[in-house]
């Protein structure tokens, strides 16, 4: 089965004009531990765990404050409003496109984990590289463990079996490494046991005067989300089919590895 990982945005708002969400967020309790461990900070440890300014620190003291996990939520596909969200454009998606992300698309998050396109959230601010410890738990990535990934992979569609889905999943990583690296590593523990599950990572590289390439981070960030669009208006479950993608102007490099799709961008 296919499982598409994506990066949250820190730019958020709640939106439920469109449609109220539809499910819960699987790890909500951890959630809440987290959300507990953050109203304990002051405003100093949060500014510094935020890396923020003083602005965006007021905006988000006063959501934690009043934060409530299941009031006045909207679905996450909606919430998250940052570069990759607004060139996925999910608020124009068409119902095949819907029922596309509903089955493939994964969203993972430093506050909840691992989010379905409709599960329910509220507006927060926690990276999943922030300092945070979490009792014994230096950081996120070590709080989270292997979780995220059992999750992602044991979680089938509707009919299908999760034990089988396990053993036969392709994740096309278009997440940002910060977010990729709280898969990546359990990944390749199933890998060295014989455990068949594939990531397929995507690189969105521009060309530069000299003939270098770069990754500009802004142009692949958009990218990433004309990416999920075009796999959603395909409806297809097979990887193959990325190698079309022609989205900001990229075009698939002939020269990629299997587990390492490259788009290159002409100068």
């Amino acid at each position: 089965m296919l499982k598409v990982i994506i990066s949250p945005a820190k730019k958020m708002n709640v939106e439920n004009d469109l449609f109220l969400p539809r499910s819960t967020p699987h790890f909500i309790q951890d959630t809440q531990q987290i959300m507990k461990r953050l109203q304990q900070l002051t405003p100093g440890e949060l500014k510094e765990l935020w890396n923020c300014n003083d602005q965006i620190l007021q905006l988000n003291l006063d959501r934690l404050s009043h934060m409530d996990l299941t009031k006045n939520l909207s679905p996450a596909i909606l919430t998250y409003e940052g570069l990759q969200y607004q060139a996925m454009a999910p608020r124009i998606f068409e119902q095949h496109q819907w029922d596309y992300i509903e089955t493939h698309l994964f969203i993972l998050s430093g506050f909840y984990g691992l989010l379905r396109p409709f599960d329910g959230v509220v507006p927060y601010r926690l990276e999943m590289q922030a300092r945070l410890a979490m009792d014994s738990h230096k950081n996120l990535y070590d709080f989270w463990g292997n979780r995220l990934y059992r999750r992602l992979v044991s979680t089938a569609a509707e009919g299908e079996d999760e034990a089988a889905v396990a053993g036969d999943t392709v994740i096309v990583n278009l997440a940002s490494k910060e977010y990729s690296k709280a898969i990546e590593p359990w990944l390749l523990k199933d890998q060295k046991t014989g455990i068949p599950v594939k990531m397929i990572t995507c690189l969105f590289e521009s060309e530069l005067p000299d003939g270098k390439r770069k990754i500009k981070a802004t142009e692949a960030k958009m990218a990433r989300g004309e990416m999920v669009r075009y796999l959603a208006d395909c409806g297809s479950g097979d990887p193959q089919v990325m190698k079309s993608f022609t989205g900001q102007g990229y075009h698939f490099d002939e020269a990629s590895s299997e587990t390492e799709y490259v788009f290159v961008k002409p100068y």
